[in-house]
């Protein structure tokens, strides 16, 4: 059956710049499209970034740096408290699934998986699902890595490249933005900023990434995840999530506004 893998990006379902500022009504306006995108005879996996009930916090105490012996039990505190906002968050999420009577189940990274990157160790076999099963929806999260490193952060974007690369039958990966049409020629804030409308990893991009909110690479790791997973998958987008209905554009159609990320 076709599969189609969405990823609501954490600048799009939270503010970053405010510690668990979640963005309920971006959430609520691209549900019902997933949920057209089922009706249409698609199973759908859904993944969503951490935004600002992750990243403050991740990046406050290095978590992604793994375990620092200097402050060891400030960050195990903090390693605690991320996974709690991120079911948290999850949470939200899954509720505007349920809303729309569209059965979910969550399956956070650190049930399933260990170390990160494109490498992390998982088995990604609870997530092939057909049109009328519940479904399954994961996130950026710590989880643990063997050894001294102890923990590290587990990225959404990476998930999306091992799923879309290995599960059969996937047909789109999409990537929702919080603040871009795409890729743009320059920083989305910059005037005079224009779409990139298709884009190989040939290509260079100017973009910025603001290390202050996001411990995971921002727009620079989605182009490089997204063209990783073109060598397997013929539609991969980066869209604007305020316009969900280009998603089922792209599932329907294989055209919309938005950047398609080329082999």
């Amino acid at each position: 059956m076709p599969r189609v893998i969405i990823k609501l990006g954490g600048g799009l379902i939270t503010d970053k710049s405010q510690y668990k500022h979640l963005k309920a009504e971006c959430i609520e306006a691209v549900v019902p499209i997933i949920k057209d995108i089922i009706d249409s005879g698609h199973s759908v996996i859904v993944i969503h970034g951490a935004g600002s009930f992750g990243h403050i916090e991740s990046r406050k105490w290095g978590l992604a740096d793994g375990c620092n012996p200097d402050i060891e039990a400030e960050q195990d505190e903090a390693v605690t408290k991320v996974r709690s906002d991120m079911l948290e968050l999850n949470h939200h999420v899954i509720s505007v699934f349920e809303a729309q009577g569209i059965d979910t189940e969550s399956l956070p990274p650190r049930n399933w998986a260990k170390g990160v990157g494109i490498s992390f160790g998982g088995d990604l076999a609870a997530f092939i699902r057909s049109p009328s099963d519940a479904i399954p929806i994961t996130f950026g999260d710590v989880v643990d890595i063997p050894g001294e490193q102890k923990f590290g952060i587990l990225s959404g974007d990476h998930i999306m490249v091992r799923m879309g690369i290995e599960l059969p039958d996937v047909i789109a990966c999409l990537f929702l933005l919080g603040d871009a049409d795409g890729l743009m020629d320059g920083p989305p804030w910059e005037p005079g900023a224009t779409l990139i409308e298709q884009w190989i990893a040939a290509d260079a991009i100017r973009a910025s990434h603001d290390s202050d909110t996001d411990v995971t690479g921002g727009i620079l790791l989605k182009a490089e995840c997204a063209s990783m997973i073109a060598s397997s998958v013929e539609q991969v987008w980066l869209l604007n999530g305020h316009k969900p209905k280009r998603m089922l554009e792209v599932v329907l159609e294989g055209e919309t506004v938005g950047t398609k990320i080329l082999n």
